[in-house]
């Protein structure tokens, strides 16, 4: 099989670079050959690699910047997304979008299903759900998996953000009324790689759910554990409105992943594959 990957460079792209299936074909140019906001080159990358599959994990990920610059996030999280779908479609290969969370309004009190209707209350997320109709009107059959909370070992992240601040500062204060699901780029990476057969909608986080501050208080205390800090500090909640942000953050995140992991089985649990990140990290 050969696979082609928009947004090689970032924290899923490498991610799905360093898990890639035995017997796959792994073609991922640099950003500087295959920008997907220029159809005319996206046309011809596509037709080059003559891929099985066309895998986009890029994206605009600045979610307050959105706010100010949405006409430029569109660009990338949806114009773009149409120009992969299209040229993945006349290739005759299947194609991945990699969407979010922010899709949904985070005002419920249960798991979101694939199936709820969207209501994003944000330019990131109205940007992405875009991305999805173009996914959906330009190919015949594409996958959508939404994700949430995405971090990695390398990269610009809220594990890294915490790990500065940690060793520089007495004292931290985190959102602990916004609930959702931290996710490691890897198992997402294993995750596309298991569901990339498959069409429709999917959900995908790992398992279990936690704050902003939970997820704070998790990473100082592996992080401890494993010699990446040396002194502990107080890791202190907020609410969301001591913290205001340009971008409407989703109060409640959770996915409901049943149909992804009827497929890929369960995943694990997200402080497991916290601290496999960090190990990482270490060294």
């Amino acid at each position: 099989m050969r696979v082609l990957v928009a947004g090689s460079g970032g924290q899923l792209g490498r991610a799905l670079g360093a898990s890639v299936p035995e017997g796959t074909t792994l073609i991922a140019p640099p950003e500087a050959e295959f920008d997907i906001c220029n159809a005319d080159q996206v046309a011809a990358v596509v037709a080059a690699a003559r891929p099985d599959l066309v895998v986009n994990a890029a994206a605009w990920t600045a979610v307050d910047k959105a706010e100010a610059e949405e006409a430029a996030a569109l660009a990338v999280n949806a114009t773009a997304v149409g120009h992969l779908a299209s040229a993945a479609a006349t290739a005759g290969a299947r194609f991945v979008q990699v969407s979010t969370d922010y899709v949904f309004d985070g005002e419920a009190c249960h798991p979101y299903a694939p199936e709820t209707p969207p209501a994003p209350a944000s330019a990131y997320g109205r940007t992405k759900l875009a991305g999805e109709v173009a996914a959906q009107t330009l190919h015949p059959s594409p996958l959508i998996i939404r994700t949430a909370w995405v971090y990695a070992a390398a990269g610009s992240n809220f594990v890294h953000t915490m790990l500065r601040l940690m060793a520089s500062r007495d004292e931290l204060r985190v959102v602990g009324d916004q609930i959702g699901t931290p996710t490691h780029a890897a198992s997402l990476a294993r995750a596309i790689w298991a569901l990339q057969g498959h069409s429709g909608i999917f959900h995908w986080t790992d398992a279990g759910v936690a704050s902003w501050h939970d997820f704070a208080v998790a990473i100082q205390d592996e992080a401890l554990a494993l010699g990446l800090l040396t002194r502990a500090v107080p890791v202190i909640p907020i609410r969301t409105e001591d913290y205001p942000t340009p971008a409407r953050r989703p109060a409640w995140s959770v996915l409901d992943k049943a149909s992804s992991w009827a497929i890929t089985g369960p995943a694990r649990h997200w402080r497991h594959e916290l601290v496999d990140c960090l190990k990482e990290i270490a060294g």
